[in-house]
Parts: C-alpha cells; structure tokens; sequence
C-alpha cells in the first residue's frame, strides 16, 4: 500500500514539473534557512558546555552604586578569595582566582617572540575547568614557576618536540618551565583564546605594587570563579555571600553598597548584560530573533505547498471521486496525499542539504562562526528525521484534509465545482505570506538604520589616521621623546602620544574625586585617563571651554580635563579653573572637551576625567600624516618602534577599525537578517509565480474569448494582477503595525537609538507592491499575448 502511496507521489511529481520545482525550490530553501539557523542556535545554545562542571561553575560579580546608578562588575578585590575561602568554604568545592585572563602578552621562547593570549589563574583552575591534559597533569600550577599550554601554542612554540620542561618567559617575568599540554578549548567557550595557564602566586609575586599596597580591598581588577559543592544553590550561596566585600570594605567604599553574587557559567554568554543590577539578557535576544526568523521562512516554504496544492485541486477531483466509488477509504486519502507531501519534502531535504554546504562558507563569514554540518553527530540526524516529519505533517496537512474531502457524487457527474470560498483560504496565507516578508523588510531596514544612526554619532574627536600601539614594557616609555623625534623627522606622523587606556575603551576608573559643593554621601566612579601633553592634538579632541594640555605651562602637571559629562554631573556651571581632589593630590580644571565616545556608541557617555602625566602607559597613539602611504608609514613606524624595542613584535591597530568591532553584533545580526529576508521574498514570490500561472491557465479559455470580443493586453494582464495586488496590500495592513510594534520594543534597548521614519514602511510597502507587480505580470502578460485560437481549441 505504501509503495503505491510513493509510486502515485512520483508520478505526480513528474506530470507536473513546474509546480513539482517551486514546490521543491521553495520547501528547500526554508528548509535550508532552517539547517543554517538551527547549527547556528546549536553553537550558541552549547556555549561552554564542553566543561565537564558547566552547571556548578559560576563567575563571582558584584553591583555597585555609583552616579546614581546601579551598575554591575565583572572584577573584584583579590582578598575576596581568602574571605569566601574562610567565612563560606562549605558551600564551595573550588575557588580560582583570575588575572589578564583575556590579555594579550608576550611569549618568549629563545629567541622567538609571539604575542599571545593566556592568563594567570590560581591552581584550582584546572580541575574546575576539567583541562583535558595531553601531556602533565593537571595539579601543574602547584608549582608557582611552571606553566601549562595549550596544543596549538605548544606546536606553533616547538613543531614536534616535546614541549616538557622546556622554558619560556611571559612579558618581563622570570622565564617558567612547562609542565603541561593541554587540549585547545572549542571555539564556543569563554575560554577559546586561552594559549597558556600561568600561576596566580607568580604574578602576585611579580608585582610589589600589589604586596605593598595600604588597602588591597580597594582596587577591583581580579576575576574570580567558583565551583559550588553538589548540594549547593546559586541562588541561596548567592544570598548568603551578599555581603562578603561590604563588611571589608572602609567607609567610603561602603557608600558603594557592594553586594557580590554568582552568574552560573550557563548565563555567561547568552544572559551577559545587566541593568540597574538586574539581568536584562543579552545574545539570547538575537538567539530568539533569529529562531523567530528561521521558523517564519520556513512557514512561508509551507504556504506555498499548501496553495499550489489546493489550488490543484479541480485537477484532482475526479482521481479523488473514482478513488471513494472503488472502496477507498478518506483516512487512506490522507495518507496518499501526506505521501505526497513526504516525498517531496525529502527531495526538499536532500537539495536544501546541498544547498546549507555551499552557503556554509558564506554564512560563517557573516555570522563569525566556524559552524560545519554535524554529519558524524547521531544527534543531527535524529532531528534531521523529525524536522522533516515535522515540515511535511505541516506542509500537507491542509491539502490532504481538503482533498479527501470531496464528493464522489458531484465530482463524477462533473457538477464539482471548488465553491465561491474555496480561495478563500489560499487568500489568507497569501497574505500571511506578505505579512511575514514585509516584517522582515522593515525589521532588517530598521536594524541598518539603527546601526548607521549609532556610526554617525560625533565621537568627539578624529578616528582618521589614528594608530594604537600597545606598551608591553618600559623601553617605549623610556625612549618616548627620541622615538617621537625620529618619526618626526621621518615625516610620517604629525603627533604622538601616550596614554594609559584605548580611545576605544576606558580601562581605569576611581571614585576617589571631590569638588566643591559635592554631596558627601554621593558614590561615584569616574573614568580616569592619564594622558601626555599631545594627546588633545593626536586625537584631535574638542575643546569645548578653556585649553588643551601644554607643555609651556608647569602646573599642568597637576592639570586636569573633564568631560562635558563629567562636568555636567558635578554639576559645575564654571568648571575651567576649579579645583579637584583625588588621590592625595590637587587637581585644577584647565579645559572641558565634548564627550568622547570611548564605549558603546549605543548608551549615553560616561563621566571621565583626563589627567596629564608623565607615568608610563599602556598605549602609544600616532597621527599618520594624510599625504604619506600608509604602507610606508607603517613600515618606518615598525622600523623606529624595533630600534629602540626589538624584543616587542610589532603590532598596531587603526582606531577606526577598533571603534567598528562594536558595532559587531548588530551588523552580524543585520547581516543574517537581510540574507532571510531575501530568501523569504524569492520563497513568497516562487509561491505567487506558481498560483499566478496555475489561475491564468485556469482561465485560459476565458482569456481567449476575451481577447476574441476585443480585450486588451492591458485588460487582461489588470485582470489577472488586480487580485493579487490586492492580497498584499491587504498584508501591509498588518505588517506595518505589527513591525512597528516588535521594532520599537527593540529600540528600547537602547539608550542612544534612531527613529523609525515614515519612509522605512513606506518603502518596504513600495518595495512589497513592485515585486509583487513584477512576479504577477510575467505570467499575465504571457497569458495576455497568447493566441486565442489555441486555447479556444483545446477541447
């Protein structure tokens, strides 16, 4: 019985081979739209799962009040660790303090050096994250003067040798011995750049500053994470360690109302935004936004199956009819036609699989990923079985029910006639159709408006020609003046500075500040930027009151520069001239610049202060000068910086390039957005080319007598178009409010965000009507000039 189902299914396929390919072309392309996201969802779904603890880790942070607002800390003080370790051990297997885990530094082996990126962990570190060592063990941080590596930097350090007890050295630090290899980490884990695992107590030992500071509790730069105990709840250890850092802290901190908690590491990734000390999300909103999308197309693949299907159906009737006279059964109909559907969502399957591997390259480009098909994965299989069930129960479902449906009666006496409201429903999912793809128009419109409203904000200084060099030791800073004279006389830079944070990020903050007529009990925390005379001119900055740094003025060595929004919280009318505490030390306000966009262009500008320095920094900023080549301004850059630094690799970064990475997320989103809205319009389309040329034959003899009585070309091509015209005007009617709606929702989490102008649903309907009038006159026009005699004669 089945084998007939199937030989019926093909035979049809075959009759009817231009709706036998839309239907094909369009089930396949959802379904590949489906593959692409679900790998994508896959990967996002499973960050950090690889570690064998995943659901007993967890990051300790803390909120903290400052400006009136309650913010969220990823770092905290380093005697934290020996308090929870003290007062909270029994809800704790592990606890791992981290440092410049995310940092890049040098590696020096022999005479090689790389720039790497690893950390500093304290010994715990290993066993929580279930290191899959390849060679050593993992206890190999017991050992303060050993290291643990990754495979891929112990191959790129040694090729083939065996990497144990070999030396290598970290930035300036006494050189470390190797004691284990262990397996790279995914790409979709918080720890994927991980190249080496150093040890906490040796760079604690390294650092004197750290052993003699007055108040440890003070500074925040350390991340901590735990392991809890079995019967443990992050909820409740959470409630219970609250308060660890405030009864530490002195007074002034107090103010801060420090209260620590756990985010388990299942929240890492997709639940990593906080506002007013609550969690809002994060990439989960682009997981669901993508879901939504991918399940739409798909949909939109459906309708197409089930109009081209129904709209058959006089063709149909009298197989149906002769069926139920001979003894069949209506479930067996449902059967036959689900058959059908079956097959063709198989063939569907087996092209949109083709299909997802050539677009694979291109869809990991966009979406920063290294996605493959899981073809080995007994999982993706699994699904691959139910998604095409699934599809096919969905996409036949209402043909099948219709089908079977009809009167053997009326069918064979040839009074079957599909009924006045028969359309009806190929009507509605139409404009359900047009409704899903206008919504994606106007939501990828909105989401690249939103982007480029946020890339025209004014920065507050010039991104053009700026390079960011960074400082791994002190031989930069002590050969400033005669690097700068060489690049000078060079004539390739017009200015240099030097700073201790990126113009991109602010990386030091203190709310150790006064100022007349400050509230005492206000908690603040401003950024604080320490900068050499030139850096106003390197970036060009602008001064919005009094002056720039000067070397010609002495006391500008305890001068100070404020923000506009620094100024503005102060809440001083004058600021220029004013005097600020901070630090054991005076401060005089000699200039107020227009606020520097240093983070996310999306929010409001944080409260930073810049003070001039001679200390050493971190970052060295250079003005390419605009008539020399770039390729050769880099070039001698390079050649100056090795001069006076052989032992650093030379590596820089335009600021332009550093300020685009944070638009990263929403053009990747804006990017996917657009390739599924294109593809749901060639899908909606495919559906409406298949339905315009199934009605101009239906109406091919009609057509014929009018062209006989006189019609025109013009008449018959508004007589076939007019209606489906109609249909999507009808769906802007629904799409418009509804976009409007979600979009504004979206915008909201913004706090610097654009307007959604009159035009954008304008165009998305001008564009909707145009494609729709193009699809449609195809089909009519090739029924409008075809010679009447033929179609008059066909019977």
């Amino acid at each position: 019985m089945f084998k007939n189902y199937f030989k019926i299914a093909w035979r049809n396929l075959v009759k009817d081979k231009t709706h036998s390919f839309i239907n094909v072309a369009g089930l396949s392309i959802g379904m590949m739209v489906a593959i692409l996201i679900s790998l994508w969802m896959y990967d996002e779904l499973s960050y950090n799962k690889n570690f064998k603890n995943y659901d007993r880790i967890a990051q300790v942070i803390q909120n903290v009040t400052n400006n009136g607002e309650v913010q969220t800390w990823r770092s905290v003080p380093y005697p934290l660790s020996q308090e929870l370790r003290k007062n909270y051990g029994s809800d704790f297997k592990d606890i791992a303090m981290a440092v410049d885990w995310n940092d890049s530094h040098v590696v020096t082996i022999g005479d090689k050096k790389l720039k790497e990126t690893g950390g500093f962990f304290e010994k715990e570190m290993p066993e929580m994250f279930s290191l899959n060592m390849l060679k050593g063990k993992q206890n190999g941080l017991s050992d303060p003067s050993s290291i643990l590596v990754s495979a891929s930097a112990a191959k790129a350090y040694f090729g083939k040798e065996d990497p144990i007890n070999k030396m290598i050295k970290i930035d300036q630090m006494q050189p470390l011995k190797i004691s284990g290899v262990y397996e790279d980490f995914p790409e979709n884990s918080a720890l994927a750049n991980l190249s080496f695992i150093a040890s906490w107590d040796f760079w604690y030992s390294s650092n004197n500053q750290l052993k003699d500071m007055e108040d440890p509790w003070r500074p925040n730069f350390a991340s901590m994470f735990v392991q809890i105990n079995e019967n443990a709840d992050f909820d409740k250890v959470s409630e219970r360690i609250k308060d660890a850092k405030l009864k530490k802290v002195n007074g002034q901190l107090q103010k801060k109302k420090p209260a620590v908690f756990l985010q388990p590491m299942s929240k890492w990734h997709l639940y990593s935004e906080f506002k007013e000390g609550k969690n809002t999300g994060g990439a989960i909103k682009y997981v669901n936004m993508v879901a939504i999308i991918g399940v739409f197309v798909l949909l939109l693949a459906c309708i197409n199956f089930m109009n081209l299907s129904t709209a058959r159906s006089e063709r149909r009737a009298k197989e149906v009819g002769i069926r139920k006279t001979i003894g069949s059964l209506r479930r067996q109909l449902i059967l036959q036609f689900f058959s059908e559907s079956l097959l063709t969502v198989i063939l569907a399957f087996i092209l949109s699989l083709l299909l997802a591997m050539l677009s694979l390259s291109f869809f990991n480009e966009v979406s920063n990923k290294h996605l493959s098909i899981l073809w080995r994965n007994s999982f993706f299989w699994m699904a691959s079985f139910a998604f095409i069930i699934v599809t096919a129960l969905i996409a036949g479902s209402y043909p099948a029910f219709y089908l079977s449906s009809f009167r053997p009666v009326k069918v064979l006496k040839g009074t079957f006639k599909a009924g006045r409201y028969a359309a009806l429903p190929r009507k509605v999912l139409v404009v359900l159709q047009f409704t899903v793809s206008v919504a994606l128009i106007i939501g990828t419109m909105v989401v690249y408006r939103q982007i480029q409203f946020a890339k025209d904000r004014p920065v507050g200084y010039s991104r053009a020609n700026l390079v960011s060099i960074p400082i791994m030791d002190s031989s930069i800073h002590n050969h400033f003046n005669a690097i700068r004279d060489d690049l000078l006389q060079t004539g390739t830079i017009t200015s240099i500075a030097e700073s201790n944070g990126s113009t991109t990020y602010i990386g030091s903050s203190s709310s150790t500040f006064n100022w007349r007529g400050k509230d005492p009990n206000l908690s603040i925390d401003f950024g604080a930027v320490g900068v050499s005379y030139d850096y106003g001119k390197t970036t060009d900055w602008q001064i919005k009151d009094g002056r720039d740094f000067s070397i010609d003025f002495a006391t500008d060595s305890s001068g100070m520069i404020l923000n506009e929004a620094a100024a503005l919280f102060m809440g001083l009318k004058h600021p220029v001239g004013e005097t600020i505490t901070g630090w054991n030390k005076h401060f005089t306000v000699v200039g107020v610049i227009d606020d520097m966009v240093m983070e996310s262009p999306y929010n409001e500008t944080r409260p930073v202060i810049y003070i001039s320095t001679a200390d050493q920094g971190n970052v060295i900023l250079l003005k390419i000068n605009s008539t020399v080549s770039t390729k050769n301004a880099i070039n001698k850059i390079e050649a100056v910086f090795k001069k006076f630094n052989p032992g650093q690799p030379f590596e820089y970064t335009f600021v332009d390039d550093e300020y685009a990475k944070k638009f990263g997320d929403e053009e990747r989103i804006g990017k996917l957005a657009g390739f599924f809205t294109v593809l749901a319009v060639v899908i909606s389309c495919l559906g409406l080319f298949g339905l315009t040329s199934f009605v101009a034959e239906q109406r091919k003899k009609e057509i014929g007598v009018r062209k006989v009585l006189g019609a025109s070309v013009v008449s018959v091509w508004n007589l076939l178009s007019k209606d489906f015209v109609l249909l999507v005007f009808t769906s802007l009617l629904f799409a418009i409010p509804l976009s409007y709606y979600f979009m504004h929702e979206w915008l909201q989490s913004y706090t610097y965000r654009t307007q959604m102008s009159w035009w954008i649903f304008a165009a998305a309907g001008a564009g909707a009507l145009v494609i729709t009038f193009l699809t449609v006159s195809f089909q009519a026009i090739k029924a409008a000039i075809a010679n009447p005699v033929k179609s008059l004669r066909t019977e």
